[in-house]
């Protein structure tokens, strides 16, 4: 049974109470039908099945992303050509819909018997945002800012490289929005610049006038008829598209990770694209009621706006919806954007619901006592988790 706002227990002082306005927004959350939350939806459907309530919560889903490009041609092209000592970085150009042409980089392992499983891996939303996949990737250059985002984040590793070392082939491209994908020729931004040529005090003025586009940039997909998640839940299951293209990639086999805003990506990608087996989910797990009365400001972002959707599901449905496949979702005790109690909550709605799927084995939370990051310890638990459900023998029979 949902427990009402005023009923709610966190341990942490709220970030961002709305004031004067805090009572009407608590009352206007708890009307909400919630009809599509797994918990509530087996109370009130106790004879229907886990895909009965799946197939509506996805239709529900996939209409708040208000988006549908339809089928397309990649039309893939390799752009350059590296060889690295563990894998081979292309520079990879292909189309995510017909007004749409996105660079990435793949990296495919060396040294292996393909084909090998695939990675779709996600840059964070915080952070450096004239940067997206060149945090992930070493492209040759490098930047103070990026730097200091992989100390901070990612035990000064990039991410992509360390699958690729491991056996998998990796994409990445830039969200839109950021990287090669930010806007330009407006209100101050240069219609051309090169991120790595700018000073640090250049870079971090550029970076304001850019993120301060966001909420215009918001304005403009919803007034074209779209959402931010409905342009990038597409991009990214392109994303699948394009490794399942490859020969060298064994399209049974795709997981997908990132941390923050990534992780949210995660989170929709595996509730909506079945093609997903494996995931790792870092940085963004908790349940709405939570968030509302904790903080919405520091963690709500452009990403999470689905009017039409959260008044029917919660978040940790989206994780549940992704049953029978593998997730992993790591939710740190010490990450001041979210409520220990809320990551709580969170996981124990997707444990039932990965139970009421029959396979309470595909399910895993861990709760390391770290802030906001996906650092080496957090690494090597996502290495353990999609090694064995993309690369043991099972998993390759499952598939």
């Amino acid at each position: 049974m949902r427990v009402p706002h005023h009923d709610l227990k966190i341990s942490r002082a709220p970030l961002c109470a709305y004031g004067s306005l805090e009572g009407m927004i608590r009352g206007i959350r708890e009307h909400r039908p919630l009809d599509l939350n797994a918990d509530r939806w087996r109370q009130v459907h106790p004879s229907g099945t886990f895909e009965e309530w799946r197939q509506a919560a996805q239709h529900c889903l996939l209409d708040g992303l208000h988006y549908d490009p339809g089928p397309l041609n990649l039309q893939p092209e390799t752009l350059d050509r590296t060889e690295r000592p563990d894998f081979i970085l292309e520079h990879v150009a292909f189309n995510t819909t017909p007004w749409v042409r996105v660079q990435g980089y793949f990296l495919l392992p060396k040294g292996i018997t393909h084909p090998v499983p695939g990675l779709v891996v996600f840059h964070a939303w915080g952070g450096p945002m004239l940067f997206g996949k060149e945090r992930m990737v070493n492209t040759g250059r490098d930047h103070p800012v990026l730097v200091e985002h992989r100390n901070e984040c990612y035990s000064g590793r990039f991410l992509a490289e360390e699958f690729a070392k491991r056996g998998y082939a990796v994409i990445v491209i830039d969200a839109h929005h950021f990287g090669e994908r930010a806007p330009r020729g407006l209100n101050g931004i240069p219609a051309d610049y090169d991120p790595f040529a700018l000073s640090v005090r250049e870079y971090a003025a550029l970076d304001n006038l850019v993120q301060e586009q966001l909420y215009l940039g918001v304005r403009q997909l919803n007034w074209a008829g779209t959402t931010w998640m409905g342009v990038n839940y597409w991009d990214d299951s392109r994303c699948v598209d394009y490794l399942i293209s490859r020969p060298e990639v064994d399209a049974a086999r795709i997981g997908c990770t990132g941390l923050s805003g990534g992780g949210w990506r995660t989170n929709i990608l595996t509730a909506l694209d079945r093609r997903v087996k494996a995931s790792v989910s870092v940085g963004w797990m908790t349940t709405g009621d939570y968030q509302q009365v904790y903080n919405v400001s520091g963690a709500i972002g452009t990403f999470c706006l689905l009017p039409g959707v959260w008044d029917r599901l919660d978040v940790p449905d989206l994780t549940i919806m992704a049953a029978p496949n593998a997730s992993m979702v790591v939710s740190t005790s010490e990450d001041l954007l979210f409520p220990p109690e809320g990551q709580q909550e969170a996981a124990r709605q997707i444990r039932s619901g990965y139970e009421w799927a029959g396979c309470p084995d595909k399910f895993r939370h861990h709760n390391p006592p770290k802030p906001h990051c996906y650092d080496a310890d957090i690494q090597d638990e996502a290495f353990t988790w999609l090694d064995r459900h993309l690369k043991t023998p099972d998993a390759e029979a499952a598939g």
